[in-house]
């Protein structure tokens, strides 16, 4: 059997003062998160700690996401999580503060034949 992707799925969170990359990445993964049914899994009787979780966060300055603290945050499966460049981050130079905004794409993999 392989290991194929069989869902998805995408959301955008956001830090809108104090520039915390951790807080958009965990707050996209739960945007993310929110939109999602595993009614498949169920229907399939998959062992949920069997599934893959990939887990992809995009964000200006990947070096600042807490990849662990980010998959604390995943209620199943066996999951990987990475940071990239991607997102958005805003400077409001009259304050001194930032705005991060994150996207994060979550790819549920099964083994299956």
């Amino acid at each position: 059997m392989t290991y194929k992707r069989v869902i998805l799925e995408m959301g955008a969170g956001n830090d809108l003062h104090g520039g915390d990359y951790t807080k958009a990445a965990i707050r996209a993964v739960q945007d993310a998160l929110h939109h999602s049914s595993l009614a498949m899994v169920r229907t399939l009787g998959v062992e949920k700690s069997k599934m893959k979780v990939d887990v992809t966060i995009g964000v200006q300055q990947p070096e600042k996401v807490d990849t662990d603290a980010v998959k604390a945050t995943l209620p199943v499966g066996v999951v990987t999580v990475q940071a990239i460049k991607g997102g958005l981050a805003v400077a409001d130079d009259d304050r001194d503060d930032t705005a991060v905004i994150a996207s994060a794409a979550i790819e549920v993999r099964l083994d299956l034949p």
